[in-house]
């Protein structure tokens, strides 16, 4: 006989294979519920099965499967964790939960769980493409190609695994790839709303932007409100300079998904470049606090600094973003930019910041080998100028004058235009060019294709490190010579730019050395056009009874050691006031944080006056309220001090440390003012103190200067077009006599 114990057990056992054979059966109907969209019938089924059989495997798997559909990521996770423990061979329940965890962003996690899934079931491709995803966001991208790779082996027309290949792609810096990978994913699925959106990321980075607009449109159709979608088409708006569009869109991606990175760190771009400061800070505080490390983040809080005039404070940001990602490219243009203001840096700093750039970015760029060509050293040059000022900008205003006066027997002109927008002033440049290529939805390699095409003989950078430069077309070398001038020409550290255009005073000979380019001097590092439609004025100090300063400069120009030297200045001449212009001072919080600067010094605030945004005209007509102008440092003025100047306004420049800093030296020195140029704070005191007591001189001055200029070799533009002509004559005789071994 059997014992009682053995009975019961028997018992048991006979009870649970009974009621796992009914949870089976109820099992079904949940699955045949589920399966016509009776998803609560069938979570409650699952949920009875889990009362009666707590060890369900596929009741529990389902439940973990509604929970993740539903976004409840933790109780999916708890739910398949307790599915694998009842069945640890199931790849399904692995799988499932490596896809919670990468929604949790629990990467490595999620890696382990994939790749059991895929030691289970090797030959998954939904699976396999679950895992290249979480290798991209570990930053192994090739890795994750090559899974990507496998699934598409698997299965020819998955259009997921080519859309998420082309994702990869893209991260890993290869954009025409990663176009072809979503091109064959819409191939098999046309309203794959993802692949469309990849389509869109992809066509920004090579600036296709018709058929970036086009793909997020077709995308936002499929899924009308996508925030990732709205965020991607806000970029795109904000690459086109279409602010209050992006601005709409990141804000319309926030409503629905508040911490959506793209779209925080694109309301942080658009509202620094708009102005709104403070709005800027909050999106970047934001996106912080989900992301402390997040090196575009760190970037963007220094950005906003910068547009503070705290210069110090955000190159520690931009170090603390490359010490995270030493390769940043933004970072590193960014910190080129900003080390112009700050007082500390001098050649030596700048152009190691810029060799960093060649380093990171420049020097892992594939060169061009270029066809042979002939090497008349006599003949007519093709010159390209490559520039995103061909607009209202102020290097526009030192350009045109250069690209007026071409002689055009000799030179071809041919210009690349790379701003999206075009305005007045781009109609003014166009008629000047023997070729206008609009450049601006061309990428790098497709610009540098046109430039070898076109046979271009000399290549100019206008941009230098600044906003909408191509310096990635220049460290490819589409052309024999390149040189960097008018714009930014500060040195650019590439190794594949031969000259830069400057003077003495502007690069000293001391400094030479340290520039990865040669420096060819010019009667002045810029020359603009006379201005003729501002009528002279009275100096204002004769109707006023006091001295009135003036500072028409970008307002981050404006140093803390400039206003401590300009307060000095303004409490030892008695009764003095001094009037600040520039568009960003619209801005209340950037307008009281710049007079509460003056203050400090013991300023009075009714002695400040400061005016926002004007058409250029009335900028113009404002010189007439300054009897001297103080050109701010370390940052220079350059365009501003040609206005002054021509407005009969003398200004007080002081010679810095960096190229930079010694523009406003240059330029009035160049007219023959080199007495109101300083060596350094003391002096620059001086000079404004000194003639801030000499009304006739400064009257005299004030009727004088306009025709001081036009005699002089840096404001006679046509005399100073013909020095450009012949520094490029020089340059091309040079290299033909360089390659003349080389090339037949």
């Amino acid at each position: 006989m059997q014992s009682s114990v053995g009975a019961r057990a028997y018992q048991n056992a006979r009870l649970q294979k009974k009621l796992r054979k009914q949870a089976d059966a109820v099992m079904s109907f949940a699955i045949e519920a589920l399966g016509q969209g009776r998803v609560a019938e069938a979570e409650t089924l699952c949920r009875e099965i889990l009362k009666e059989v707590p060890d369900h495997f596929h009741a529990t798997h389902l439940l973990g499967l509604r929970a993740y559909e539903c976004g409840r990521l933790e109780e999916a996770q708890q739910l398949f964790e307790r599915a694998i423990a009842l069945d640890p061979r199931s790849p399904d329940a692995h799988g499932n939960l490596g896809a919670v965890y990468f929604d949790l962003q629990k990467f490595q996690d999620a890696r382990a769980s994939q790749e059991k899934a895929i030691a289970l079931k090797p030959n998954c491709p939904i699976t396999l493409t679950n895992l290249g995803n979480t290798l991209l966001n570990i930053g192994l991208g090739e890795q994750a190609i090559g899974v990507h790779e496998r699934a598409i082996r698997l299965r020819p027309d998955y259009a997921d695994a080519f859309c998420n290949r082309g994702m990869a792609e893209l991260m890993i810096g290869r954009p025409e790839p990663a176009k072809e990978s979503f091109d064959r994913a819409l191939a098999f699925q046309p309203r794959h709303a993802e692949a469309l959106a990849g389509k869109g990321m992809v066509c920004i980075e090579l600036r296709h932007y018709e058929e970036a607009e086009a793909a997020l449109a077709a995308g936002l159709a499929i899924k009308p409100g996508s925030p990732r979608i709205l965020a991607q088409r806000g970029r795109l708006n904000f690459d086109l300079y279409r602010l209050e569009q992006a601005a709409a869109d990141f804000d319309a991606a926030l409503a629905q998904s508040p911490r959506l990175e793209l779209a925080l760190r694109g309301k942080a771009q658009v509202n620094l470049l708009l102005g709104n400061t403070t709005q800027a800070i909050a999106a970047v505080k934001t996106l912080l606090e989900d992301h402390p490390r997040s090196d575009y983040a760190i970037v963007l809080l220094g950005a906003c600094y910068a547009n503070q005039g705290d210069v110090a404070t955000a190159l520690e940001h931009l170090d603390a973003a490359l010490e995270i990602s030493p390769d940043y490219a933004d970072a590193i243009a960014r910190k080129i930019f900003i080390l112009d203001y700050w007082p500390e840096a001098d050649f030596a700093v700048q152009q190691a910041a810029r060799k960093s750039w060649w380093e990171a970015i420049g020097a892992r760029l594939p060169q061009r080998t270029l066809p042979p060509r002939q090497l008349d050293p006599d003949r007519r040059i093709v010159v390209g100028y490559v520039a995103s000022e061909f607009r209202n900008h102020s290097a526009a205003f030192a350009l045109l004058p250069v690209l007026r006066h071409h002689d055009h027997s000799r030179f071809e002109i041919v210009c690349y235009s790379c701003w999206p927008l075009q305005d007045e002033v781009t109609e003014r440049f166009k008629p000047l060019a023997d070729v206008w290529v609009e450049a601006a939805q061309l990428s790098d390699d497709e610009l540098a294709d046109r430039i070898q095409a076109d046979r271009i003989d000399i290549l100019i950078d206008v941009s230098g490190h600044t906003a909408g430069n191509r310096l990635g077309v220049f460290a490819r070398k589409p052309a024999p010579i390149q040189v960097t001038g008018f714009g930014h020409a500060t040195g650019t550290g590439l190794q594949t730019m031969d000259y830069v255009l400057a003077d003495p005073i502007f690069i000293p000979p001391s400094a030479r050395p340290l520039l990865a380019e040669k420096v060819h001097d010019l009667p002045c590092l810029i020359t603009i056009d006379p201005i003729r439609d501002v009528p002279p004025s009275e100096l204002p100090m004769l109707r006023n009874g006091h001295v009135t300063f003036g500072v028409f400069n970008r307002i981050y120009k404006i140093s803390d050691e400039a206003i401590r030297v300009w307060s000095k200045v303004m409490c030892e001449v008695a009764g003095s006031k001094i009037i600040i212009k520039h568009g960003l001072l619209d801005d209340p919080l950037l307008r009281d944080g710049l007079i509460a600067r003056f203050v400090a010094h013991g300023v009075a605030e009714d002695n400040i006056t400061c005016l926002g945004s004007t058409s250029r005209h009335d900028h113009l007509l404002a010189f007439a309220k300054v009897d001297i102008s103080l050109d701010p440092f370390p940052q220079n003025g350059g365009i501003s001090t040609w206005e002054s100047l021509y407005a009969g306004v003398p200004v007080v420049a002081k010679l810095g440390l960096g190229a930079s800093s010694r523009a406003g030296g240059s330029i009035v020195a160049a007219v023959g003012l080199d007495d109101w140029v300083a060596e350094d704070d003391d002096g620059y005191a001086a000079i404004a103190s000194r003639y801030a007591a000499q009304p006739a001189h400064l009257a005299r001055l004030r009727a004088e200067l306009p025709a001081r200029i036009a005699a002089s070799p840096a404001g006679n533009v046509e005399r100073y077009t013909r020095e450009v002509e012949a520094a490029y004559r020089r340059f091309w005789h040079d290299h033909c006599a360089d390659a003349s071994g080389m090339e037949p």
